[in-house]
């Protein structure tokens, strides 16, 4: 293990006191939504997912977060509320991460006026009867026996929090949350001793604060969660935001507040993608340090790694950082920098389609290329037992599937030989990386580099790999990630009686490969068919726009970016395109190709039109590419990823750790 005192990263590393507990780090694993629980208590899944990150080395986790009222429930996967029937699971939760040396804390929530009907069947509560900024209803003014009934509600959570072996509870105002709903006089219209001076419209917060201090004792550590934002003018920012903490600091009760970015006016903000600057908060956390006397600050929101970590606790922005994706996508990014092996962290690619993409559809949360979150009860989370008897394992392709099956296969103790055929590992998932923006992908490809050299994993590039030359290596194995080639027929699947676009042997008809590879011929003015409404025709669209091109997105989706709007990098990217001159042409298809132009029609009115193009770009569906299966008769083998079924790169990372851990 490094001294920390040489180490690189010296004050992320240094210990921290919150109310006596010592925390062997700065990193922790904030609170977020991973909806894993079992008919509303946590089990294995959550436990398991937990546990990781404190063997991964995290100095602190602040469990999901715990809705306190009937009226606060948001998501499928909440834990029950107002019950002492949770208690005895958390305890299955708490103990084992306490052993592993973290201090575990839950934060209690209430979302105020933003519920969902569908899961609370309740009437939302807020201050003043505003309306919801995640459902289309709108939400019940609380009266003051009410309000009196959700201080309760949020103590009496705390203290059951208690007796589940947590170490104390985050209070949760960030976001324009309920507690921040009364803070911002915008949505706090009270006339009442709720509404009006800082005093009153702090009066809930700071009761609660006050109930949880007295009831769980001096030991018992409270922290606060507060979010800035400058997307609208009416939310509370800068001095505002800092005088109610301030505020809430001058109690003293409050041990620590955390800081995350946007809310659900600016929902995009609120788990920024990669089209958003890192280390978001940190210029405002560095200014509550100086308004604070007592609590500890932590700057969250896009600290996405053990570098951004360090320089902000080094600079003087905060004490703390929360690091929560970036947890996800590496649990052990804690231990690895301990270790002085911070090259190793597999670092967040800043997507959110695993994480917030499978959180927004009600589903338990994971990550693209950690596909272990979420099921390292099964599968052992992302450490690796040595295979009883090593083989020897060839693998034909580099994209995501092929490369973490030989990664795993290789951590296992196996031989691995990989072939690939282009110059660079990577296949379509490196020209998503040459996307704007999207050069995470390129680090992720340079992780794999180093762990290939590290676990001697042998890697043939330009090479074509023939049955011959598989055979010749006598493997026990061989692992197919030949991957996906673009239709070339132009297939549409809402023209499903043709089998080709009709026109497209007139030519200049192209695929995003074909564009990210510089291939395409493409001329002034470009039509960009998406079917996907993801990043690989979208993401296109924007380099094309990037490099002079006149870019017309023509989609058969009431919007552009449909896919893209589970993890809200929609919302960003459109104004992105639109600044560029990109023309949005949806609920529209591509009824004929002319050479220089098409004709496209509108599937609410059957009408047609033309448009003027120099070039046609296709983003419709793969063809699985498999050439190698039939010829390996006789030979153990595995069809895996796009070329099993084409998908998204999630489905194939999975794949690949599924079957590197079954070799």
């Amino acid at each position: 293990m490094s001294d920390r005192s040489t180490s690189a990263h010296p004050h992320l590393l240094s210990s921290i006191q919150l109310r006596g507990q010592t925390l062997r780090n700065r990193i922790v694993f904030g609170a977020h939504t991973a909806n894993m629980s079992d008919m509303g208590l946590p089990g294995p899944r959550f436990a398991g997912y937990l546990l990781e990150r404190a063997l991964g080395g995290a100095g602190m986790i602040v469990a999901e977060p715990m809705p306190v009222h009937r009226t606060g429930v948001l998501t499928r996967g909440n834990f029950l509320h107002s019950t002492d029937e949770v208690i005895p699971h958390f305890r299955k939760v708490t103990e084992p991460v306490k052993e592993a040396g973290a201090v575990i804390l839950q934060q209690l929530y209430h979302i105020g006026a933003h519920g969902d009907s569908d899961l609370s069947f309740a009437p939302h509560w807020g201050p003043s009867g505003g309306p919801s900024y995640h459902d289309s209803d709108g939400s019940h003014a609380m009266t003051e026996a009410e309000i009196e009934e959700l201080i309760a509600a949020h103590i009496a959570a705390a203290v059951r929090c208690q007796k589940a072996g947590f170490q104390g509870v985050e209070v949760w105002g960030a976001y324009h949350s309920l507690l921040d709903q009364f803070w911002t006089p915008w949505s706090n219209k009270r006339d009442d001793r709720w509404g009006g001076s800082l005093e009153n419209r702090t009066r809930m917060s700071r009761t609660i604060i006050e109930g949880i201090r007295r009831a769980c004792g001096e030991d018992f550590i409270i922290g606060l969660a507060i979010s800035t934002s400058d997307s609208h003018d009416v939310l509370l920012q800068g001095e505002s935001l800092a005088e109610v903490v301030a505020c809430h600091d001058a109690t003293g009760h409050i041990d620590y507040v955390t800081c995350g970015h946007g809310g659900y006016l600016d929902f995009e903000r609120l788990m920024p993608t990669f089209l958003y600057a890192e280390k978001l908060t940190a210029p405002f956390t560095e200014e509550l340090k100086k308004v604070v006397k007592h609590a500890k600050i932590t700057s969250e929101a896009h600290v996405r790694t053990p570098e951004n970590a360090e320089a902000v606790i080094a600079s003087g922005q905060a004490d703390m950082v929360s690091i929560v994706r970036g947890q996800i996508a590496d649990p052990h990014l804690a231990r690895k920098t301990t270790e002085g092996r911070a090259e190793d962290v597999r670092g967040c690619i800043s997507c959110n389609q695993m994480c917030w993409g499978r959180r927004s559809r009600d589903y338990w949360i994971s990550c693209l290329i950690n596909p272990s979150a979420g099921r390292e009860f099964e599968w052992g989370g992302d450490r690796f037992t040595p295979a009883e008897s090593p083989r020897r394992v060839v693998v034909v392709g580099a994209g995501p599937a092929g490369l973490e099956a030989a990664r795993v296969a290789a951590e296992r103790g196996h031989r691995v030989d990989v072939f690939e055929a282009q110059p660079r590992i990577g296949g379509q998932f490196r020209l998503a990386g040459e996307q704007p923006r999207r050069a995470q992908i390129l680090e992720l490809m340079d992780w794999y580099e180093r762990q290939f050299e590290k676990l001697q994993v042998r890697l043939h590039l330009n090479t074509y790999a023939e049955t011959e030359d598989i055979r010749a290596l006598s493997p026990d194995a061989v692992v197919l990630a030949t991957g996906s080639l673009p239709d070339e027929n132009g297939f549409q699947r809402w023209m499903p009686g043709h089998d080709r676009l009709p026109g497209i042997d007139r030519g200049k008809v192209w695929s995003p490969e074909d564009v990210m590879r510089r291939e395409a011929k493409l001329g002034d003015e470009v039509i960009l068919y998406d079917e996907g409404g993801n990043w690989r025709g979208l993401g296109t669209a924007w380099a094309m726009a990037e490099r002079g091109h006149r870019v017309t997105i023509v989609t058969p989706e009431p919007f552009i970016g449909k896919e893209l709007s589970r993890t809200s990098s929609d919302i960003g990217l459109r104004p992105r395109l639109a600044k560029l001159g990109v023309t949005f042409l949806s609920e529209h298809l591509i009824a004929e190709w002319h050479g220089d132009g098409a004709t496209v029609r509108n599937l609410l009115t059957g009408t047609e039109t033309r448009a003027a193009a120099s070039a046609l770009v296709i983003s419709t569906t793969n063809r699985a590419f498999d050439p190698l299966s039939t010829a390996l008769d006789g030979t153990e083998t595995h069809l895996i990823g796009d070329a099993a079924a084409p998908r998204q790169a999630p489905y194939a990372f999975h794949e690949g750790r599924k079957l590197g851990l079954a070799l």
